[in-house]
């Protein structure tokens, strides 16, 4: 499968995830059961996967380690960061272009750590769509919050810096593990048990109620089913891809199709800054995609 192919339907799953956790959010979902969604359905299906074609999930202690490290440190605390500076920061928006940008991390240092390719077109390509994603995510009034020290005015910016680098540091890591040979499902599983396992942890701390309705059990399967094609894709695409940076933009412009269908779906506001952003996002998305 090429990288493109491999991308788009990375995106396709992406776009589904983002929704599925808007509509769990309307149906009163604990934030902790998404997450945890997000990780132990898609260990599930990825070990049943790989039993029934035989996968050798075995992997070297020093491969366990960085799977270890990955998935503590970048994946769980990637995901803390991010929500916690969504949480404190003036603008919401401003915590995710910010976070989202890692895309240019990733594109320059994986010229040097695995030698990839970075053309003119695709760092003009990856500029767009940063440009067009700050356009939709950045909202024009700042949310009412009350700040008491200047320590916490700038801990948003300090958090949004840190999910920038654990994302990026999580996909260079993953491009790393597969240059190494580590089967995708082989590392999907052991990183999706251990985050599994974290905030199984925090669930039972904070005693989360574990009873919710059907209607909350099926979309936080649909949010498991997703996140697994999602992170599958997203592998298959890191193998072959010219650069690990291309997938992480293609990833990021999934906001341009979550801003049209949460105007659709659930009545979200859909001005023209936001029209525009999409459109300079499908600009850079053909630029990246569609040229050579």
């Amino acid at each position: 499968m090429s990288w493109i192919l491999a991308s788009l339907l990375m995106f396709s799953f992406s776009v589904a995830s983002y929704l599925l956790v808007r509509l769990a959010g309307t149906q009163k979902t604990a934030t902790p059961l998404k997450n945890l969604s997000m990780f132990i359905i898609p260990a599930v299906i990825f070990l049943i996967i790989g039993i029934f074609q035989h996968t050798n999930f075995a992997v070297t202690p020093f491969q366990l380690l960085i799977i270890f490290i990955m998935s503590i440190f970048f994946s769980y605390l990637g995901n803390v960061f991010s929500l916690k500076s969504i949480e404190l920061a003036p603008n919401p928006g401003f915590s995710l272009v910010i976070s989202k940008s890692y895309v240019v991390f990733t594109s320059i240092a994986s010229v040097f750590l695995f030698q990839d390719v970075l053309t003119v077109k695709a760092m003009l390509a990856i500029g767009l769509i940063i440009a067009g994603s700050g356009l939709i995510m950045i909202e024009k009034k700042a949310t009412n919050k009350k700040i008491e020290t200047n320590k916490t005015q700038t801990k948003w910016l300090f958090l949004a810096i840190g999910a920038f680098f654990c994302w990026g540091m999580l996909a260079l890591t993953s491009k790393y593990l597969l240059d190494l040979g580590v089967n995708i499902l082989s590392r999907l599983v052991f990183s999706m048990i251990i985050v599994s396992i974290i905030i199984s942890t925090e669930i039972i701390k904070e005693k989360i109620p574990l009873k919710i309705s059907k209607q909350q059990i099926l979309t936080l399967l649909g949010i498991g089913i997703s996140g697994a094609g999602f992170n599958y894709f997203m592998q298959l695409a890191y193998q072959t891809t010219p650069n690990v940076g291309y997938i992480n933009a293609i990833n990021a412009a999934s906001i341009a199709a979550v801003a049209i269908l949460s105007g659709l779906i659930f009545k979200d506001e859909l001005n023209f800054k936001k029209l525009l952003g999409v459109g300079i996002i499908v600009a850079g998305l053909a630029l990246l995609v569609l040229t050579k």
